[in-house]
């Protein structure tokens, strides 16, 4: 029997104050907590140096201090001290109480008395009475006040365990055993019977509380080797002292051996404050506080779990395959730890916390699920969008696709929520498949959203394509059936993209409502471009009034440019211009898609035009009927320009095309002065008349007439070197100054190279006889050379 095995330990001091850290460090060092319910808890009382610690040390191994005889009889223990036998089995919990009747106290001061007997009764199974053998018989014994005492607290004790009262007689005497027991039980009983007892409780056998055992002890001084020698028979006793029909045989309000530090602690607090002790009650509390506290560690070692911070981390960064299983498994070994760390506490107790506990667990994880499930989500999502895409590539009808795609999404996830679904729970993902359904939604909504802008967008350039330029190039050309024209063309063109329009809708199974809304939008798109190509045109209208003017101005029927030589009538041709520009108008000036009949060019005709062409029937005009500013008979919206405006362009157009004309006008003046060079007949007859003697005398002599010749041929070559006809086109005093400044500089190039060429032939002279003939072919090489001079020239 080892002192370092039992770690004595005083729990309550002298004044009734425990010490949880030192109980605390003793249950740890006997490690309790692992016994579960196989423990058992010895307490002795009895009188103060009555041998009670030197009892328990030879029979548990314990190491409490023994009173020293040769100094006296005093107080050797104060308060309660625990400490663990040593190599019994099951744990036996040894307790050690402070003597009764001890002159330290007083006769008065009971209470710690009481205290420690009713602490002792609560917790221990089997009490200890040491007695002197020579008491047992006497009316007024120490053992009598002590029973009294037993049985007065056990009152105070609401459905109390059954404790085994093991009185052990100390320094036997020679009368028989039996004789003694006899005596003693009989004490016993008319004790019980004088208690007072509560009305529940009068008629209550001693039985019903006690098992009563009595055992004697020969003299420790005397008969030292007896005394140990029956020690260790009775230490027999207390081997396997749990087990049925041993000495602590009924363990009904047995503490679970990791609650008895709770129940320590509780039950002397109730002792202490003077109240009624009720053990079931305090067994459920104990229970409470234990299964709760076991609980809290649990859930605590889950939340620092390796393998739980690992998937929960994993489950961050993207899906874990398993997961279910694997958190199934940490959840069910903290679960499994629970029951077993509680098994020996009460049921209800036990399974109300083991509830809570799972519930905490739960929603610890329960983030982590959650984001699994959004990732779930996430994939069947991704694969939603994919497959859509997939689908949409291969033409297949959009509606059809979202069905599909949409059933293979949700079906993958709910076959992977399988692996996700945790078997302590019963959360249910239909808000997640809803949020899943809804995404699917969205992302159709917006994929179809697209699709069906970038259908309207092909349509509608398909229509721009088809309408725009036609429609300029039949406004541009203004014919009589313009508008009907451009009605057919956009009658057919629009069906044309309004067939298939509606065949590309029927994929997208829209509602009717909307299909129809679409169809209208597009047809109204294609009379909105051929609106906004007549509107565009008709805000310059000026400009292509001006160049209809100029082309039918300008050029004949053959679309040939027009030479103004003086045989044209400009008159006529001005009036076919401006009427051609007046039709132009006139088709502009409203939009008449909706084919009704309007008097807009028969007013403009009669209003504009100096000769008014009335068709069928005559038009009847207010004075002024260009001073309004709507058509008659056309609706405001479709008016492009109306007639204040027309009247105003047509005004601005005629001071525009002024000029034209008055240039025609100008090239057919000159046209005529340039034919006009010759003078007139009669002038001619008078010069030949007149000059008729001089023409004889140049016939006579030849040198003046080649002189002539000369003179002419140079005046040619500066004609067409200074180009005169074309510098007096621009009026007489600007040709003057023109030909003023370049005259000099032509004459002085002309005669430089008839010097040049004169000097080309001087050398082949070679006497004055032949001076004339010298001359006559100087002047046949300057005659050549002017010739020439003048075929350069006559190009420019």
């Amino acid at each position: 029997m080892g002192e370092e095995n039992c770690a004595s330990t005083q729990l309550i001091d002298r004044n009734g104050v425990l010490n949880a850290d030192a109980l605390d460090m003793f249950l740890k060092s006997v490690r309790l907590s692992e016994c579960g319910l196989s423990y058992a808890v010895v307490s002795i009382m009895g009188p103060q140096s009555s041998g009670k610690s030197t009892l328990l040390n030879h029979l548990f191994g314990t190491n409490f201090r023994e009173m020293d005889a040769y100094r006296g009889r005093s107080q050797t223990t104060k308060g309660i001290w625990i400490a663990k036998g040593v190599g019994i089995e099951p744990c036996t919990i040894v307790l050690d109480l402070e003597g009764t009747d001890g002159r330290e106290r007083g006769e008065d001061d009971t209470t710690f008395e009481k205290q420690s007997t009713l602490f002792a009764l609560a917790i221990s199974d089997i009490v200890l009475i040491n007695m002197w053998c020579h008491d047992i018989g006497r009316e007024h014994a120490a053992n009598k006040p002590l029973l009294k005492m037993v049985f007065q607290v056990m009152m105070r004790l609401f459905s109390p365990r059954k404790t085994t009262l093991l009185f052990v007689i100390r320094d036997k005497t020679k009368t028989p055993m039996e004789h003694l027991e006899q005596v003693l039980r009989e004490d016993i009983q008319k004790i019980w019977n004088t208690v007072s007892k509560p009305q529940a409780h009068k008629e209550t056998p001693l039985s019903e509380y006690f098992n009563l055992e009595v055992t004697a002890l020969p003299s420790y001084e005397e008969k030292e080797n007896l005394f140990k020698e029956q020690v260790a028979q009775l230490r027999q006793r207390f081997i396997h002292s749990i087990a049925p029909g041993g000495l602590a045989g009924d363990r009904r309000g047995v503490v679970p051996a990791s609650g008895f530090f709770v129940s320590v602690q509780e039950i002397w607090k109730v002792i202490r404050e003077n109240k009624d002790l009720d053990l079931p009650a305090h067994k459920i509390m104990v229970a409470t506080v234990r299964c709760e506290e076991i609980a809290n560690e649990k859930l605590s070692c889950l939340s620092s779990d390796k393998d739980w911070l690992e998937l929960e981390a994993s489950v961050q960064a993207g899906p874990v395959s398993g997961f279910g299983k694997k958190l199934d498994f940490i959840l069910n070994f903290y679960l499994s730890e629970y029951d077993r760390e509680t098994i020996y506490f009460d049921d209800g107790v036990k399974i109300a916390k083991r509830q809570q506990l799972e519930s905490r667990a739960l929603q610890l994880v329960h983030p982590a699920f959650q984001t699994m499930l959004g990732h779930l989500r996430s994939k069947a999502l991704d694969k939603f969008k994919i497959n859509l895409e997939q689908s949409m590539k291969i033409r297949r009808g959009f509606a059809e696709s979202v069905r599909t795609c949409s059933q293979t999404s949700l079906l993958e996830f709910d076959t992977r929520y399988t692996d996700v679904a945790v078997k302590h729970a019963d959360w249910n993902p239909s808000k997640v498949r809803e949020k899943l359904c809804h995404d699917i939604e969205a992302h159709a909504a917006s994929v179809r959203s697209s699709e069906l802008s970038k259908l309207k967008a092909s349509y509608e350039k398909q229509i721009t394509e088809a309408l725009e330029e036609p429609v300029e190039s039949l406004l541009d050309s203004s014919t009589q059936d313009t508008w009907g024209s451009i009605r057919k063309l956009y009658k057919h063109e629009t069906e044309n993209a309004l067939s298939g329009y509606s065949s590309s809708l029927s994929d997208f199974e829209l509602d009717s409502p909307t299909f129809h809304k679409m169809v209208a939008d597009l047809k109204d798109y294609a009379r909105g471009v051929v609106v906004r190509k007549v509107r565009e045109e008709g805000s310059k209208i000026l400009i292509h009034m001006k160049d209809r003017f100029s082309t039918v101005f300008s050029h004949d029927k053959d679309s040939m440019p027009r030479v103004w030589t003086g045989k044209e009538d400009v008159k006529r041709i001005t009036k076919e211009a401006r009427a051609a520009a007046l039709k132009l108008l006139a088709v502009m000036a409203a939009i008449r898609l909706d084919d009704q009949p309007d008097n807009i060019e028969n007013i403009l005709n009669y209003s504009l035009m100096d000769s008014p062409v009335i068709k069928k029937k005559t038009v009847e005009v207010s004075p002024d009927p260009l001073a309004s500013s709507t058509w008659e008979g056309v609706l405001p919206h479709n008016t492009v320009i109306t007639p204040v405006q027309c009247k105003s362009i047509w005004k601005q157009f005629k001071a525009e095309t002024e000029y034209a004309i008055a240039q025609a006008i100008s090239a057919q003046e000159a046209h005529k002065h340039s034919n006009r060079w010759l003078p007139p007949p009669w002038a001619i007859v008078a010069i030949a008349f007149l000059g008729f003697n001089e023409f004889m005398m140049l016939l006579r002599n030849p040198l003046y007439l080649l002189i002539l010749f000369i003179f002419f041929l140079l005046s040619r070559a500066l004609w067409f070197k200074l180009n005169i006809s074309g510098e007096f086109q621009n009026g007489m005093l600007s040709g003057l100054f023109a030909l003023s400044s370049r005259f000099l500089p032509s004459v002085i190039s002309i005669l430089r190279r008839l010097a040049d060429q004169g000097h080309r032939y001087h050398q082949t002279s070679q006497s004055l006889q032949q001076s004339t003939r010298c001359i006559t072919q100087r002047s046949s090489s300057s005659l050549s050379t002017l010739s020439s001079e003048v075929e350069v020239l006559e190009p420019s």
